[in-house]
């Protein structure tokens, strides 16, 4: 670990600093969406889970330590009761660039105004259909309608910014990346498409069958569209293009067939308080601990993130076709 003699900043045994934190705040949602969980799931005891006070002084300490931007995850984050709370106490973090949220929109008709009145500047929202009957097969038990309802009323807020997350899964949902494309630009949203995370047990498919590369799906875009390259960023691992007509970026979060980890900036932090080091491995520190064993106590939590910072790991490696290393589900995880 290493300190910056102007300002705390994190920075991790190879030389990367960490400026982004994604906090889950549950691991509850109220859809099954087949990449992220089984059908039946068993939650966490909410005993386990981070009190609102918890996760807004860890919060706090990240964001003295130079973090400068933090997503709200899940689950889905809008289920968590007083969630508006949480987000107002992290939107006036004085050292808080960005405040942004993902979601399934499922909340959005009536929380939009609310997200935005209490600081949240972008937010992300999971669709990875445009047919109802396939986006109910997919999400399991998800109305596609309430859906757009929500993508409307955070379209109706004024946002910064506003993009769609796809996961792209081969003959579940990789024809319709073009219509995908089109719905962004005709709503004026930015959109990513995600090849599937290798996360937790899943009997529902294949995920080597059902795998789609971002190659693959860049080379269906261009048939129809033009991809300008851009080195813009937001702050994560997606690459993106621009179109020459639209405002619409195309982004690709490729953890398989182009790994980012050379320039990971980020951590994870778990409902349950694991700071999780790595996507794809199990590296983490218990911040739970901490903060129950010295409440208040701001010094020992910094050091406790400072010493995690010795354990980060260089990166992930995914195999498709081994079974799981990584035995928690992406709402585990914090997605």
């Amino acid at each position: 670990m290493t300190m910056n003699a102007k300002t705390d900043c994190l920075t991790d045994r190879f030389g990367r600093t960490v400026n982004y934190l994604r906090m889950s705040v549950t691991d509850r949602c109220d859809f099954r969406c087949v990449y992220c969980m089984e059908e039946e799931m068993t939650f966490v005891p909410r005993a386990q889970l981070l009190t609102l006070e918890e996760l807004a002084f860890i919060g706090r300490a990240f964001s003295e330590m130079g973090v400068r931007k933090i997503r709200i995850t899940g689950g889905e984050p809008l289920v968590r009761r007083d969630i508006d709370k949480l987000l107002h106490d992290l939107g006036r973090l004085p050292g808080l660039a960005e405040l942004v949220l993902t979601t399934n929109a499922s909340q959005l008709e009536s929380m939009a105004p609310v997200l935005r009145d209490v600081g949240v500047s972008r937010i992300n929202i999971s669709l990875d259909s445009l047919d109802p009957d396939r986006f109910k097969r997919i999400t399991r038990v998800g109305d596609l309608n309430k859906v757009m309802r929500g993508i409307e009323s955070a379209r109706q807020t004024g946002f910064r910014r506003i993009k769609l997350n796809t996961v792209i899964l081969k003959n579940r949902n990789h024809d319709e990346v073009v219509d995908l494309v089109r719905f962004a630009i005709d709503k004026g949203l930015d959109i990513t498409f995600i090849e599937e995370m290798p996360l937790g047990f899943n009997n529902d498919h294949d995920r080597a069958e059902v795998y789609y590369s971002s190659d693959r799906i860049r080379v269906d875009l261009e048939q129809v569209f033009t991809l300008i390259p851009t080195t813009e960023t937001t702050g994560g691992p997606a690459r993106y293009f621009k179109l020459p007509d639209a405002d619409t970026r195309i982004g690709f979060i490729s953890p398989h067939s182009h790994n980012f980890c050379e320039d990971c900036n980020r951590v994870r932090l778990t409902c349950e308080g694991r700071l999780l080091l790595c996507l794809g491995q199990e590296h983490s520190m218990d911040l739970r601990h901490v903060v129950r064993a010295w409440p208040g106590d701001m010094e020992k939590l910094k050091q406790a993130i400072r010493d995690a910072m010795q354990i980060k790991p260089k990166g992930h490696e995914f195999d498709l076709k081994a079974k799981p290393l990584i035995f928690r589900h992406m709402n585990s995880t914090g997605g």
